[in-house]
């Protein structure tokens, strides 16, 4: 099993400590190329920069993207580790040594963390004896070696220590520390935005409109209901459809035909652009199979919401 230890500030430690956030965005200032160093479900930890040499923390790595910083603070807020959205792009600016007029809205490589922890500081890891001074961001760590193998069991005996494995038993009662195995991260609400963004490539549903500000990630049905945090119980819809879906407008039945209901012109006197769509294909669905609306939300969304 890998785990990749990286090089965080002692700032955004600290403020998402006190935060108490479920997932957490770490960010890097550049935007180039996605994080590909561990698995799903493989721990990344947080090696504070130097003279704190330790690693005080860490999460579940879920998934990594290059995002413009709004949708980033849009999604995850403080937990990137900022108290603002401004924060966040000053920082940005001052890592990169530009400013506003250079990139308004620049982009940032996010590495999306699950279930993240946070060491008392009595409890922090001393770093492994091969770690460098040198190394710019970070290392890649496995247990089929010494030294892998010892860092992960100093994690595992903290994580034990502060009860965090109630957090993780399995539905057969069996606790999921111990053994050296892949954690399925929980999805957050950021994560989720991020999920769909990136399934639907970044493209409304319905419309195929790309300019990334005005597209939202909409739950089929909604999470305060029991629905997931999944990509099958999700659509990336421009703004406007996002609002007439969520009040049951519009809806989208099993074959991913839209149905636009005529309540809009009984309510609003008008509608004429959103009928135009009416009886049309989803125009943008993911690639993979398994991550296709699930016709069982679907159908709820239908009898449920819609007025039909």
């Amino acid at each position: 099993m890998k785990m990749y230890v990286g090089l965080t500030d002692y700032n955004w430690f600290k403020s998402l400590k006190q935060a108490e956030c479920d997932e957490v965005n770490f960010w890097k200032p550049g935007g180039q190329a996605n994080f590909r160093a561990v698995e799903e479900g493989e721990l990344f930890l947080f090696k504070l920069h130097s003279p704190r040499n330790y690693i005080a923390g860490g999460g579940f790595f879920l998934k990594s993207s290059i995002l413009p910083a709004s949708l980033a603070w849009d999604a995850f807020g403080t937990a990137n580790g900022n108290h603002s959205y401004e924060e966040l792009v000053n920082r940005v600016y001052k890592y990169r040594k530009t400013g506003r007029l250079t990139g308004p809205d620049p982009c940032i490589g996010c590495i999306i963390l699950s279930m993240p922890f946070f060491f008392k500081e009595e409890d922090w890891i001393p770093m492994p004896i091969d770690w460098s001074p040198r190394i710019q961001q970070g290392k890649i760590y496995d247990t089929q070696n010494l030294t892998g193998l010892r860092l992960y069991n100093q994690v595992q005996e903290r994580l034990s220590a502060q009860r965090y494995e109630a957090m993780m038993v399995a539905e057969n009662g069996q606790n999921r520390y111990g053994k050296e195995q892949i954690v399925k991260p929980r999805v957050g609400q950021g994560a989720f935005k991020v999920l769909i963004t990136d399934a639907y490539q970044r493209r409304c549903a319905i419309t195929g409109e790309k300019t990334l500000p005005v597209l939202e990630a909409a739950h089929i049905k909604p999470y305060s209901m029991e629905g997931p945090h999944a990509i099958n119980n999700g659509l990336l819809l421009r703004r406007d459809y996002h609002t007439l879906f969520d009040r049951g407008y519009i809806t989208i039945d099993k074959h991913m035909t839209v149905e636009v209901s005529p309540r809009i012109k009984e309510d609003f006197g008008n509608g004429r652009d959103y009928y135009a769509r009416h009886g049309s294909k989803l125009m943008v669905l993911p690639n993979r199979k398994d991550q296709l609306p699930d016709i069982r939300y679907l159908e709820w969304h239908n009898e449920n919401v819609y007025w039909g």
